[in-house]
């Protein structure tokens, strides 16, 4: 049986964040799946001429020649434009593409628009609409983390039937050259990599250094992230913090710089309010840094006891971790060590054979249904 599967790789087109490693990681596996006839689905009116560039081999394409942000407006109410021909549409992204004929299967990667609207931006608020549509559909769920899964059933009441647990994978760091990243800073520092936005807490972490900075004078924090949403916050708290001109915001930097960054810290310090992963612990992991971080959403099931939590919002007790990390020589020792053995756990092979599972699972409930497609096509909504 050949199972023709239509991925929204709309995501594919922005900068490799969460979300775009993980549509990265699963496309340039899926395709190695011989029973998977899988074609990339693009959700954009400009961005066709780069999306070519972006889609692995062995992918077929098909566009759907409306903007995300209108395609989301229609589908807050209505089926269309809908998707055809394929045995199962899968969104990576939160929003799965209504299916004429097919299983719908969506990624949630976190609650966070359901449970922190005020944390997220304007069009990531409709997710929570978005997906209960897809859910009215009969549409699966899927999530890196249990933590995650355990929010859609407990908090959300899906079935627990239709929300599968998937881990996502570690792409370690490229070798990263610690003299680099430290001539780049000029001093010892620590590094915190993610999106400028609320829910990374970074006006937080500015005000644990003002602490830091008490024992440490010199050190420096350099926050590896592109300008999300909420700058504002964070530049009015290094306007009234100790050592502003000892901050360093790099804005989005490429994999071999932020590898250098790795290689040449303290310790990476995640201060996050919420999260359903956390790609960034398992790449300081990987690269042998030593993390502190918080007990908010998944991070205790990625992190285990490879890294020192403390509970989010808290500026003093995350500043006595930081502190602590760098001057307790066993315990750096003790959490590189645990770090390297906890990001073997997780591999991108091991995601893919798990949505793969769901694949079959979705399959099986269509084929059983007697459903039958005709070959790949978008329906358009008629206006």
């Amino acid at each position: 049986m050949t199972l023709r599967v239509a991925v929204d790789l709309t995501p594919l087109l922005g900068a490799r964040t969460g979300v775009g490693l993980v549509v990265d990681s699963v496309a340039q596996r899926l395709c190695r799946l011989g029973w998977i006839e899988p074609t990339g689905l693009l959700i954009s009116w400009r961005g066709a001429s780069r999306f070519a560039d972006q889609v692995p081999n062995g992918w077929q394409r098909k566009r759907l020649g409306l903007p995300a942000r209108v395609c989301h407006r229609l589908w807050r109410s209505w089926d269309r434009p809908s998707v055809g021909g394929f045995d199962i549409v899968h969104g990576l992204n939160y929003v799965v593409p209504p299916a004429s004929g097919g299983a719908e299967l969506a990624a949630v990667h976190d609650l966070t628009s359901w449970r922190f609207p005020d944390l997220v931006d304007v069009y990531s608020r409709h997710n929570p609409v978005l997906l209960q549509r897809a859910l009215a559909r009969g549409a699966h769920v899927h999530t890196g983390s249990h933590f995650v899964a355990g929010e859609l059933v407990n908090e959300l009441g899906v079935d627990p039937d239709r929300v599968h647990t998937t881990p996502y994978g570690c792409t370690p760091p490229l070798p990263g050259n610690p003299t680099a990243g430290q001539s780049a800073i000029g001093a010892d520092y620590v590094l915190a990599i993610g999106t400028i936005e609320p829910r990374k807490d970074y006006v937080g972490l500015v005000h644990s250094m003002n602490l830091v900075w008490e024992v440490f004078p010199t050190l420096r924090l350099v926050i590896a992230g592109r300008p999300g949403w909420g700058v504002e916050a964070v530049e009015e708290a290094l306007a009234g913090c100790r050592r502003p001109d000892q901050v360093i915001i790099t804005g989005y930097i490429d994999e071999q710089s932020k590898a250098d960054l790795l290689a040449g810290c303290s310790v990476l310090v995640y201060p996050s309010l919420y999260e359903g992963f956390g790609f960034p612990l398992l790449e300081a992991m990987s690269a042998g840094v030593p993390v502190v971080s918080t007990t908010a959403g998944s991070i205790p099931e990625v992190a285990a006891d490879a890294a020192v939590l403390v509970p989010p919002r808290e500026s003093i007790e995350l500043a006595e971790a930081i502190t602590r990390v760098i001057t307790d020589d066993d315990l750096r020792a003790k959490l590189i060590a645990r770090g390297q053995s906890r990001v073997s756990l997780y591999d991108w092979d091991d995601t893919v054979s798990a949505i793969e599972a769901v694949y079959r699972l979705l399959a099986g409930d269509n084929l059983a249904a007697g459903s039958t497609r005709p070959a790949g096509r978008v329906r358009y909504l008629r206006m």
